[in-house]
């Protein structure tokens, strides 16, 4: 193995390098993204030599050959297996979610190599679902997981959680990051009415019942809702709301231009749901109340950001006005916010650069560089 190492970046069928790449520079792919997915190609200034999962052509039959088994067991095994010569030529592999997780692990088990690649495999829903999970496929997905040389987590609550399911592996939490080298100078509400409120995602853990229920009869204020999944019947009798799906990124950055406030409404989670929206609301520069749970403290502080406890409306509807009126602690959360981004190494390059180095670290080589958070406040 030479000091520069591959690694072999696992990701779900619909990521793959060129699929993405092409979908990303023909505008598709909405919000501040990459242009490979998640931005793991980062870590080729950290000295390792990056290469993604490739979606493989397939037909009616072979598509329902793949579906056909991932319900049976509950993961891409076949987009997985399509990948395997780039996939068994590296030295570390690195996947984004417990699908290609465990299906990485099945497939060194099936595939047995006399020195397979290091094994860096994250999961984000894992925790949340494993109580609901059958006694079978519950010690399944820990026999296959058990197999990664670290195991890592996007939120410090599902890592303590899975301290707890493999009291035996190494367990990390790692800051996801998304694109932040430019911000948008911080602002503070404009003081116009009606307040104009912005809220986003597709996550099941948004809790826009409670967000439109905070807003409703409030004339003064209007809600736009950006989701692919929040229900229409819920803003269908108030004047005040509405859901939409922005095509392309231009409509969507008025959407954050025209805000006052953006809004992260939740349910109890352990994966830091709503962690991008709030990375993405901070970059915009814009003031954010978001749902105390889910572990998104490990990325921003009461110095950030206004929490507020969960399925509580009215408690919410005071956050929002309590913002509104007093523009200026507004635009210093603002402020602390964008300085917390870079300190904290919240970015898809410092994500990558974390990657980088556990991934030297497994295979016994130095780790040279300056940490990426320090070099992007250089």
């Amino acid at each position: 193995m030479s000091a520069r190492p591959t690694a072999f970046v696992l990701l779900a069928h619909g990521f793959g390098a060129t699929s993405w790449n092409s979908r990303f520079h023909a505008g598709k792919i909405i919000g501040l993204n990459e242009e490979y997915a998640y931005g793991y190609h980062h870590a080729e200034k950290e000295g390792v030599h990056v290469r993604y999962s490739e979606d493989v052509p397939e037909g009616r039959f072979s598509k329902l050959v793949r579906f056909a088994v991932r319900g049976l067991i509950g993961f891409d095994l076949v987009h997985a297996w399509r990948n395997r010569a780039a996939f068994f030529a590296a030295d570390v592999v690195w996947t984004h979610t417990e699908n290609m997780s465990l299906a990485a692990a099945l497939l060194c088990r099936l595939f047995p190599k006399k020195t397979p690649p290091k094994l860096i495999l994250q999961s984000v829903w894992l925790c949340d679902n494993w109580t609901q999970m059958s006694s079978v496929r519950r010690r399944l997905y820990k026999a296959l997981l058990s197999q990664a040389d670290v195991l890592t987590f996007l939120s410090p609550l599902n890592t303590a959680q899975a301290r707890t399911i493999f009291p035996n592996k190494r367990c990390e939490f790692i800051r996801f990051g998304i694109p932040s080298s430019r911000t948008n100078p911080p602002r503070a509400p404009r003081g116009q009415r009606p307040l104009r409120l912005l809220s986003l995602g597709n996550d099941r853990h948004r809790d826009w019942t409670t967000l439109v229920e905070a807003v409703r009869n409030q004339t003064d204020i209007n809600l736009v809702i950006v989701s692919g999944t929040a229900p229409k019947s819920l803003v269908s009798d108030k004047a005040n709301c509405q859901i939409t799906s922005p095509k392309q990124n231009s409509e969507l950055s008025a959407l954050f231009d025209d805000a006052d406030i953006i809004v992260v409404p939740l349910t109890e989670n352990l994966h830091a749901s709503g962690i991008t929206v709030v990375e993405e609301a901070i970059v915009k520069g814009c003031p954010l109340i978001v749902t105390d749970v889910g572990g998104l403290r490990g990325y921003v502080e009461d110095s950030d950001v206004w929490y507020v406890e969960p399925h509580d409306p009215l408690a919410l509807r005071d956050v929002i006005r309590q913002v509104a009126s007093d523009p200026s602690a507004a635009l210093a959360k603002v402020v602390s916010a964008q300085e917390k981004l870079k300190l904290n190494g919240m970015s898809s390059v410092a994500y990558a650069a974390e990657h980088a180095r556990l991934s030297r670290q497994l295979l016994g080589l130095a780790n040279t560089q300056e940490p990426a958070s320090r070099r992007e406040l250089a």
